[in-house]
């Protein structure tokens, strides 16, 4: 497995490549928001000689979602996502305006499929599984790849920190006990790739992280 790493847009999001030797990948959270972004990321895929599989979204804030549509249209692919994001997308403009971006374009995506808990996710030679963690929004999922032992957790657990909780539909406490349950459960070696920042590992976080780490941590 190879996972290739872009960082996106002004908010700089992490936007996830993820293929193996047969060609076969899918996007995580295609975030590209410039025009040369955009084509940043689909000549990788095109240089690489890719079959993009799936479009899918470990949520759906606004900056998580930016280069969907135009990925989307490259490849004829539909974005798969948790259904209980689905009302941000109802909110873009609200999200948008938030942040100071133009209301006027449309960047809402149409989704396919709706991906919940225990969903496994095939290409190439590989299977995500699906892990429902809300908190940061009610629709956050992962992405775990046991095999290999990764998972891309989008803005769940970063790399000495956690995902916001103020923004719509955030939750402090749910998100605190999903990264408990469902994260910390995972092997200590387990590589996270974030939805900002540099990435970390499972024990890393379950030592230093401030927010669950060992002081807070109790299974």
């Amino acid at each position: 497995m190879k996972i290739k790493i872009f960082e996106f847009n002004p908010l700089g999001v992490n936007t996830y490549v993820l293929y193996d030797e047969t060609g076969e990948c899918i996007v995580v959270d295609a975030s590209c928001f410039f025009s040369d972004e955009n084509e940043l990321l689909l000549n990788f895929i095109l240089d690489n000689n890719l079959t993009v599989k799936y479009l899918v979204n470990t949520h759906l804030h606004f900056d998580h979602i930016f280069g969907v549509n135009f990925m989307a249209s490259q490849f004829g692919l539909k974005l798969q996502a948790h259904r209980d994001d689905i009302f941000l997308l109802e909110k873009m403009s609200e999200q948008l305006q938030l942040f100071g971006f133009n209301t006027n374009v449309d960047y809402t995506p149409e989704v396919g499929r709706y991906l919940s808990e225990d969903d496994v996710i095939s290409f190439g030679e590989q299977q995500l599984k699906v892990l429902h963690v809300p908190g940061h929004s009610p629709g956050s999922i992962v992405f775990y790849n046991e095999r290999e032992q990764f998972a891309v957790v989008g803005d769940v657990l970063f790399n000495g920190s956690i995902g916001r909780t103020d923004l719509l539909g955030g939750n402090f406490e749910q998100l605190i006990e999903g990264i408990r349950t469902k994260l910390f459960t995972l092997p200590d070696k387990t590589e996270i790739y974030p939805g900002h920042g540099q990435k970390t590992t499972i024990g890393r976080e379950k030592r230093d992280n401030p927010f669950v780490g060992t002081l807070n941590f109790k299974l």
